[in-house]
């Protein structure tokens, strides 16, 4: 009996530890995500190509100073009502869903640029219904505390636009140009 009293307060104290780190581990992005009118941010591929010694090159470039085209074509390319939608497409998802019942193999994504933005930011790379589950709030607040245009801006300047760690329009092209 006086194990039992030894381990139950252990397991609880554990328990309670670890539901706090996951509780702070969910709410970070939330109290970051308001910083980020003012604060230029790096997303996690860089940190984990740092974090594993890889190459990153990136300039934050502020949107003005990018050419007028690359914003547009990325719009029409990634998210076509990037301009009306609240941070998340449900029709587009449905039409996502609807597909990949029909052929799992034909899955397609069905992101905005706002969500796209949450997951370099904030989330692992790669397919996962629990990345997409935690990047919709986050999607939605991030829409509700960021102009239209910031949330563009950063996405200019954190998506990989290159095989050797190039991120960011400028670092893009670079690479290519």
């Amino acid at each position: 009996m006086l194990k039992w009293r030894i381990r139950g307060p252990t397991v609880r104290r554990a328990v309670v530890i670890g539901v706090t780190v996951v509780a702070a581990l969910i709410l970070f992005p939330y109290l970051v995500a308001p910083f980020y009118r003012f604060v230029d941010p790096v997303s996690m591929p860089m940190l984990w190509r740092w974090v594993t010694g890889r190459r990153v090159e990136r300039t934050f470039v502020p949107i003005n100073r990018i050419a007028p085209a690359l914003p547009l074509a990325v719009i029409v390319a990634e998210d076509g009502s990037f301009c009306r939608n609240r941070g998340i497409d449900l029709g587009a998802m449905r039409e996502a869903l609807a597909k990949a019942s029909d052929d799992p193999a034909d899955a397609r994504g069905a992101s905005t640029l706002t969500q796209q933005t949450v997951k370099n930011l904030f989330f692992w790379q790669g397919r996962s219904f629990v990345r997409k589950a935690l990047e919709i709030p986050l999607a939605l607040w991030l829409n509700l505390v960021l102009p239209k245009k910031r949330v563009l801006e950063i996405y200019l300047n954190i998506a990989q636009w290159g095989p050797n760690g190039e991120f960011g329009a400028e670092a893009g092209s670079r690479y290519a140009f």
